[in-house]
């Protein structure tokens, strides 16, 4: 898979938006200002494939990025920032329900929670849309970088155990500034493509 072959597909607002076909779709999650937009550039070695702000909740779409025209990058929504309106939230949530409605299409999750902090209900709800679909997927637990190493174990189980994880799903410890774990969230994406059977 060439990860520099990339290509912006479309940004998709509703429901009708939403790309069903038989390529494996990666879909990345995580609440607002988790650094979900830093991880995937950071995988595409680009800087602003995915759009960085400085405002949390800014992306209000799901975006499709080809990858080497073989399998999709779905940037989901961010989530859970408290100034975002009740009719925003309210969209949100049915385009996310919409989304995971079907989950044919997924081949991957990867939900991306701050390894510096216990996850969020919104975290934990997240999880569950994630484990309801039956889908592989990967826990990555980014700013790492920011821990002390004697912290960096106790931090993973908590997140497992808030989580409610099986043993099978990994939590990867990543850091998008510093690329930390890169290489193994590329394996387990590479391990999903190549696996993927759409039935």
């Amino acid at each position: 898979m060439n990860l520099h072959n990339v290509e912006f597909i479309k940004s998709a607002a509703a429901a009708q938006g939403i790309i069903y076909d038989a390529k494996p779709q990666i879909v990345f999650s995580g609440k607002s200002n988790v650094g979900k937009s830093s991880v995937i550039n950071k995988l595409l070695n680009r800087k602003n494939i995915a759009r960085v702000s400085g405002t949390p909740g800014k992306t209000i779409h799901i975006n499709y990025f080809l990858i080497d025209k073989i399998a999709y990058f779905v940037d989901l929504p961010g989530y859970g920032y408290a100034k975002v309106a009740k009719t925003e939230r309210g969209r949100w949530s049915q385009l996310m329900e919409t989304y995971f409605y079907d989950a044919r299409h997924i081949a991957l999750g990867i939900m991306i929670v701050d390894s510096r902090h216990p996850p969020t209900k919104d975290d934990i709800t997240m999880a569950k849309w994630f484990k309801s679909t039956g889908c592989d997927m990967v826990i990555v637990a980014n700013k790492i970088d920011k821990l002390k190493n004697s912290e960096k174990d106790k931090n993973i189980e908590v997140i497992r155990d808030t989580l409610e994880l099986s043993d099978v799903v990994e939590i990867i410890p990543f850091s998008a500034e510093k690329g930390t774990n890169k290489e193994i969230l590329l394996g387990a994406i590479e391990k999903a493509i190549k696996g993927w059977d759409n039935v």
